[in-house]
């Protein structure tokens, strides 16, 4: 089965095969291969409108690619969701067409309540048995920042999608290089807020564990756990507390972009956006009362590849 999974400032492929049923109800998808391009197809929606065409032309190439590895695999079965950005634009028509030609399939715009659903699914497969139940799963992405709580055994008791992505918070409030502190100050009243209407609205305050999905958090965790490279299988499952995210993220605001991308674990797509994704999960930590995050690795892109099983 194939799976995509296109947000606001990634693009990401996961080609996989369902677990032999002999591993049980939890074990997860056996990987054939996973990918991620960043695009930036929110490029400016939050101050256009619009889907800026050569951030549509960015992401044709790279689903180009993906359709041939699709090919390439004799995959049967193929779904690719679309989520923030071209929620949000006036001409996701052109967005539509493009991914058709491409693809050929069209892409699903998934509500925000779908996103945080097959964000669930995909995340809370395969926890460790010390993340207790409830769970508070926080997908961080460019655009928005979805909140869904829930337990394996009941599924998803309340879903919440809010637009406070990293790429968003980004270009509306962290323009200095690096910001300062009105900027960051700005950013922390406006994801306060929405993280405590997304909290008000589904009972995060009363989850045990936090589970955190996306580049943002894995990114945080990688600097928290003072990798010197990217390795998905530190990061996946680690459990970081807050005076670590705290630090990560005081770091990532206080450092030059130039500062950011020398870390070794930096995706370059990601320097310049790193500082608000911190900052949306170390105020997510504070308003839910969390001492810890769990990362995981497995996400929406997990959850869609579910969906077709």
């Amino acid at each position: 089965m194939g799976a995509i999974d296109c947000g606001t400032n990634s693009i990401r492929l996961l080609i996989a095969d369902l677990p032999d049923p002999s591993a049980g109800p939890s074990a997860p998808l056996v990987d054939v291969s996973r990918r991620m391009e960043i695009v930036r197809l929110g490029q400016g929606v939050d101050r256009t409108g619009r889907l800026a065409p050569e951030a549509i032309e960015r992401t044709r190439v790279a689903l180009a690619d993906y359709a041939a590895e699709i090919d390439k695999a004799g995959v049967d079965r193929v779904r690719m969701c679309a989520t923030s950005a071209s929620r949000d634009a006036s001409n996701a028509e052109d967005f539509r067409t493009m991914v058709e030609r491409t693809l050929g399939v069209p892409p699903e715009v998934v509500t925000g309540d779908e996103e945080a659903r097959l964000s669930f699914t995909g995340a809370v497969r395969g926890l460790p048995a010390d993340a207790e139940p409830p769970y508070l799963v926080v997908d961080i992405g460019g655009g928005s920042t979805e909140f869904v709580v829930g337990t394996r055994s009941g599924g998803v008791g309340g879903a919440i999608s809010v637009d406070i992505g990293c790429v968003r918070m980004t270009e509306r409030h962290l323009h200095g290089d690096p910001p300062g502190p009105a900027e960051i100050a700005a950013a922390e009243a406006d994801i306060a807020a929405a993280v405590d209407r997304a909290l008000a609205a589904v009972p995060g305050r009363e989850a045990a564990t936090l589970v955190g999905l996306a580049g943002s958090v894995t990114t945080v965790v990688a600097l928290a756990e003072g990798l010197r490279e990217y390795d998905p299988s530190r990061i996946h499952h680690a459990r970081v507390p807050y005076a670590r995210v705290a630090s990560v993220t005081g770091y990532l605001l206080g450092a030059t972009r130039e500062q950011r991308l020398a870390e070794p674990v930096m995706h370059p797509g990601r320097a310049d956006v790193i500082g608000a994704g911190a900052l949306v999960l170390r105020i997510i930590m504070e308003r839910a009362g969390m001492p810890s995050v769990v990362a995981s690795e497995h996400d929406i892109l997990d959850g869609i590849a579910w969906s077709l099983a």
